[in-house]
């Protein structure tokens, strides 16, 4: 266990390679009920949200969800999170469990009177239930609840709400529900053979397959074009929103510098956030990891950087340092696997 956003939180259970391999080829269970939960309602909250978030929230039908992010006025990213849309003027928002409260000031400040944000981060125990076999699983457990589509959503009786999203690369579904009946939720998935699975695990996962961390990849000082997170960023949506014009900008004029996928290509110790990444001979600093991991399913380190434009072409030859010495490495293509 460890501290984190002030929860204490599980690490690890039977081991992280363990777990992490039970994601990837069974189903794993996290307890996310450290994340926050949040619901905008009212007249225009479409409108209003779209002018706030990156991506397109017009875009969405009933019972449809979008990952998106919330930036400052120098384009920075202030929070990554999901929003899905339960009605034409009611959304649901998951956001990161350490910018609860600067999230919720963030948008309270922004929304119009119209529209209402009411906090149901403490309402909620949560589980990400992540793997091949989860969704047997689920229809073994609740045979009459259809889940919803990949990025849907969808309410059931007693207050349970089922997010078919994920943060590993595996198909699976988030499920939000009452804190006491969150553990018994719990117990039945690992009754269906579902392992349990801790901290270690979802960022050896989610490393893989290059999901930015919000706080490592992601901060106030990187902006979404940066972090490769083009893709949920609509520039031309009817919507102005925070932080755009610096956006176009770096669009127009190109970026300096951008979040590089790197791999270990020899015996090297493991590799950890913070460790410098330098030129192939070592002697150059040229960024250093904002993530960094051994990953079990390559058998190797591991990590991401934000590294000079020129620097990100697949097959670039770096170095990484750790402690007094540097071991070799690559800028390789996105995902690791």
């Amino acid at each position: 266990m460890a501290p984190f956003a002030g929860w204490n939180m599980p690490i690890q259970y039977s081991g992280i390679v363990a777990e992490h391999k039970a994601v990837r080829e069974s189903g794993g269970i996290f307890d996310i009920s450290h994340m926050g939960e949040f619901e905008v309602a009212g007249s225009g909250a479409a409108d209003a949200l779209n002018g706030l978030l990156t991506n397109d929230v017009s875009a969405l039908a009933d019972g449809e969800g979008q990952y998106t992010l919330m930036l400052n006025p120098e384009g920075g990213v202030i929070d990554d999170l999901i929003i899905y849309r339960m009605s034409a003027d009611r959304f649901f928002l998951v956001v990161n469990a350490a910018k609860i409260e600067e999230d919720r000031e963030w948008l309270v400040g922004k929304l119009p009177e119209e529209c209402r944000l009411t906090d149901r981060s403490s309402e909620f125990g949560a589980v990400a239930v992540q793997g091949p076999e989860v969704i047997g699983a689920w229809n073994r457990m609740e045979p009459g609840m259809n889940l919803p589509e990949r990025n849907g959503i969808a309410e059931f009786e007693g207050g349970v709400i089922v997010c078919r999203t994920g943060y590993t690369g595996e198909d699976g579904f988030e499920l939000f529900a009452p804190v006491e009946v969150i553990s018994s939720w719990f117990d039945r998935f690992i009754g269906e053979g579902v392992t349990p699975t801790g901290l270690g695990a979802r960022d050896t996962l989610r490393l893989e397959k290059c999901y930015p961390l919000n706080g490592s990849d992601l901060d106030e000082t990187h902006t979404p074009l940066e972090a490769g997170l083009g893709f949920f960023v609509k520039l031309d949506k009817g919507s102005d929103f925070v932080g755009r014009d610096v956006l176009v900008q770096q669009k127009e004029n190109g970026l300096s510098r951008k979040l590089a996928p790197i791999s270990m290509t020899g015996k090297a110790p493991p590799i950890r956030h913070g460790y410098e990444v330098r030129d192939a001979e070592g002697e150059v600093v040229l960024g250093e990891l904002t993530s960094g991991s051994l990953s079990p399913s390559l058998g190797k380190g591991i990590g991401l950087a934000y590294l000079s434009v020129e620097l990100c072409r697949p097959g670039t030859e770096v170095s990484v340092a750790v402690r007094e010495r540097t071991f070799p490495a690559v800028v390789v293509k996105k995902p690791f696997i």
